[in-house]
């Protein structure tokens, strides 16, 4: 398993934003040299956890439990065949770009270490936006990316670090539940069912994951 690239987005306009201000870092590219990746703070006020990363809509992006984005090199090449065109590291928007690694198959609460010092953290899988959908330029984006239910993984910091490409990929530990990243992206967008599932990866799982599954368990309880 093993690190491919560090990707960072520079502040760049574009139509397809939300953001207040119209600029947005979701073209993200591979970095020279070493990248330090720390915790960002609170969401609404942290931005991305990696160094010279732009996040530049912080009402839905950044913060401690969203400040790294994983994705998997052969996803990224999963979808190069089935779109018919090349797809750079970074190209989904990711600070890491992994290989060997099952990033939606890897449980809420995993860790990993990159390099000598970084450990990060599972929290959740991505969910596509207007901005993504965008930046890719595909038809039915959105829809596709979920049917697909391969999101990657946004991670917290455990322990900050510097990494760069090529830095080994090591899981150092992995919880005796079953709660996956795909599993918890199923429950948040198209099989909301799922939800009373997530319970079992609780302080480990992105708090809005946590809220969404709690209120799901409690309006079944009471019939709402």
């Amino acid at each position: 398993m093993k690190l491919l690239t560090v990707n960072v987005g520079r502040p760049k306009a574009a139509a397809h934003t939300d953001a207040p201000d119209g600029v947005t870092g979701i073209d993200k590219r591979p970095a020279d040299g070493p990248v330090r990746v720390t915790d960002p703070g609170p969401k609404g006020t942290g931005g991305s956890g990696v160094a010279g990363d732009a996040v530049c809509d912080l009402r839905h992006h950044g913060g401690t439990d969203q400040a790294v984005y994983a994705f998997a090199r052969e996803d990224l090449d999963a979808w190069e065949s089935s779109l018919g065109r090349t797809l750079a590291n970074g190209a989904f928007g990711e600070n890491l770009t992994v290989s060997g690694l099952d990033v939606s198959g890897a449980k809420i609460g995993e860790r990993w270490r990159i390099g000598p010092d970084l450990v990060l953290e599972v929290t959740s899988g991505r969910i596509p936006c207007r901005t993504f959908a965008g930046h890719l330029g595909e038809n039915r984006w959105v829809k596709r990316f979920m049917e697909a239910a391969a999101p990657g993984a946004y991670l917290r910091v455990v322990e900050p670090g510097e990494i760069r490409a090529g830095d080994p990929v090591e899981i150092v530990h992995r919880p005796d539940h079953d709660v996956t990243v795909q599993l918890e992206f199923l429950a948040a967008t198209t099989r909301r069912e799922l939800l009373p599932q997530l319970l079992p990866a609780r302080d480990a799982l992105h708090p809005r994951a946590l809220r969404s599954a709690l209120k799901y368990v409690e309006s079944v309880a009471t019939g709402e």
